[in-house]
């Protein structure tokens, strides 16, 4: 649990997650939320601010950390373990091949990102529904939604964003993104005073996905108005919040 006052940065995930979460409904008392910990920065900041959360919502909830190694190094991981102990998590830790086997000769006709992506994905909502979780928390973060957005908009034609409360399999299983509210720098700064030991992953692919490639190409668009940034940010999020903002099941976590 957080101990002593909260910088600003830390303060921003806290409190943004909170409105996320509240207007989103996202959880209701005795909810069990399974958390994707992929060992970044985004994935780090969200276990410790629902860590944080389970003392300020007035209900509780069960918190697991899941964590799928893609194969790469079956070592990067061993900072995790120590650390879930000590905050009291619970957690699954799995060594795959899911990275080698994306970038293998047999995978052709998909991408490499694609395709572990669907693996990894398979492989939460199996873990979900074997350990009876009724939430699975990815780590998106505002960043991620602009560049979506604008990756569906530019490569579908479609208008759409990244969804904070999204139900699957009729319901049982809901998918949330409690930091769909908070800016990447924010969620940085976060972790250096949280001093959360984040790895990242040894895929050589990484940093070349088309999000990246997206987030890269709006840095460009971000540059015609000193203020381009800040608008497209908080006019997507707000966008998104009111989408979400729909009567959803149960409290308001």
């Amino acid at each position: 649990m957080a101990h002593g006052r909260r910088s600003y940065a830390q303060e921003v995930c806290v409190r943004a997650a909170g409105k996320a979460m509240q207007k989103a409904g996202m959880l209701w008392p005795g909810c069990r939320v399974g958390v994707a910990v992929s060992g970044g920065v985004d994935s780090w900041v969200l276990l410790k601010t629902l860590r944080i959360r389970q003392g300020i919502v007035p209900f509780p909830f069960e918190l697991m950390a899941l964590h799928l190694n893609p194969g790469f190094d079956a070592e990067s991981h061993a900072v995790l373990l120590p650390w879930l102990l000590r905050e009291g998590i619970a957690a699954h830790i799995e060594v795959t091949d899911f990275g080698p086997q994306a970038h293998s000769e047999k995978n052709r006709r998909r991408s490499a990102c694609f395709r572990c992506a669907w693996l990894r994905r398979k492989r939460l909502f199996e873990l979900c529904r074997t350990y009876r979780l009724t939430h699975l928390a990815l780590g998106h973060n505002a960043d991620d939604l602009v560049s979506t957005f604008f990756l569906n908009l530019c490569r579908n034609g479609r208008v759409d964003g990244m969804s904070m409360n999204e139900p699957f399999f009729g319901g049982s299983l809901h998918l949330i993104r409690p930091l769909l509210l908070v800016e990447k720098k924010y969620i940085r700064a976060a972790a250096r005073r949280w001093t959360l030991p984040v790895f990242e992953s040894a895929c050589p692919s990484a940093g070349h996905t088309a999000r990246s490639d997206m987030a890269e190409s709006l840095e460009t668009f971000y540059g015609i108005d000193s203020d381009a940034r800040r608008c497209i940010l908080n006019g997507l999020s707000r966008w998104q919040l009111t989408k979400d903002s729909a009567p959803q099941r149960g409290g308001k976590g």
